[in-house]
Parts: structure tokens; C-alpha cells; sequence
């Protein structure tokens, strides 16, 4: 198991390093603008991926019952926000960094399983959420497209909780590996944007 863990850790990164996956929202091509289309439109780019998965994994890791829901929840409402601000034409500057620094900095609390209370972790990963959304929103009609990326982002969120379950069960090397993972992600995508 462990060896098997360490390859998908190792294809994720290497995976990350094509430039056409990277990002799901480069922001170059017509994007259909369905349910389908928008549920499908986080996993194209492994920054959304690998974020969404890494605030799953960080609050199965830090909480506990119900509290373990505060940052996915938080994250999927101000994703919402943000889309909206996004679909209304509103753009800010530096959103892709953001969203870079954002995968950044989830795997590396993730990895550190840094404590935080629901709240300061919901107003954390809130704010990274408003940058997915400025990012994604401005590709996406809002309406069906839009339930359609905050359902997949729910079921990354599902998917990292359930991972870091599994994790928290196993010795902490796991948990500090999958997110460090993340964090080399979100590093070598901020250090595609300077070399850009």
C-alpha cells in the first residue's frame, strides 16, 4: 500500500507539470455552459483538484462531528459568491496566483495538520474560495453551470474528507505526505506563473 500511495503521489505531481492541465480556467477557449459542463469544469485543472481535496483532507484531519464540515461548507458557499461576482463581469487583480498559493498553502496546513477552530478554518479556506470563484465564474454562465461546479466541488470536498479519515487512521507520515504533495502542486503552479 504504501509504495502504491507514493506512485500516485509522484504521477499527481508530474501530472501537474503539463501546462494544458494545469489550470482549469486559462481562460482561451468557449466553455459550454450546462449542468453537465460546470460539474465537469473543476476536474480540468488540477489547481481546483488539488485545493478542493486539500480542505477536505486538512478538516478530516483537524476536527472532529459536525465541525468537520465548517471549511468545506464555507468553501463551496464563497465559491458560489465568487462565481457570481466572476459571471457579473467583476475581475480583481492577481486571481490565478491566488488560487496557486491557495493549493500552496492548503497542502502545507494539511501536511502541518494545523489546528484551527471551524471558524478561523471556515474564514481561511473562505477567502481562497473567492479567487476559485472570480476565476471560474468568469467562464461560466451563472445558473446550471454554476450548481454544477459547486456540486463537483462538494464531492472533492466528500473525497477529501474521506480521505483524510482514512489517513488520520494510519501513521501521521501519510497525512504530512498527501499534503506536502498538494503543496509541491500549488508551488510548482505559482512557479509556472513567474517563469509565464
Amino acid at each position: 500500500m504504501s509504495r502504491r500511495l507514493i506512485r500516485r503521489i509522484l504521477a499527481a505531481t508530474a501530472f501537474a507539470a503539463l501546462p494544458a492541465q494545469a489550470f482549469a480556467h486559462a481562460g482561451d477557449a468557449a466553455h459550454e455552459h450546462g449542468l453537465a459542463a460546470g460539474f465537469l469544469h473543476p476536474f480540468t485543472g488540477l489547481d481546483h483538484l488539488a485545493a478542493m481535496l486539500a480542505v477536505g483532507l486538512w478538516s478530516a484531519l483537524t476536527q472532529t462531528g459536525r465541525r468537520m464540515l465548517a471549511a468545506p461548507l464555507a468553501f463551496a458557499a464563497l465559491l458560489l459568491a465568487g462565481a457570481l461576482i466572476g459571471t457579473a463581469g467583476v475581475s480583481l487583480p492577481g486571481v490565478e496566483p491566488a488560487v496557486a498559493a491557495s493549493v500552496l498553502v492548503l497542502g502545507l496546513i494539511a501536511a502541518a495538520r494545523w489546528h484551527l477552530g471551524a471558524s478561523a478554518s471556515a474564514a481561511l479556506v473562505g477567502a481562497f474560495a473567492v479567487f476559485h470563484g472570480l476565476a471560474h465564474g468568469a467562464e461560466l454562465q451563472a445558473g446550471a453551470a454554476l450548481a454544477g461546479m459547486v456540486a463537483a466541488t462538494a464531492l472533492l470536498h466528500a473525497l477529501g474528507l474521506a480521505l483524510g479519515l482514512k489517513l488520520r487512521a494510519l501513521a501521521p507520515v501519510w497525512s504530512r505526505a498527501a499534503g506536502g504533495a498538494i503543496a509541491l502542486l500549488g508551488l510548482g503552479l505559482l512557479t509556472r506563473l513567474v517563469i509565464a
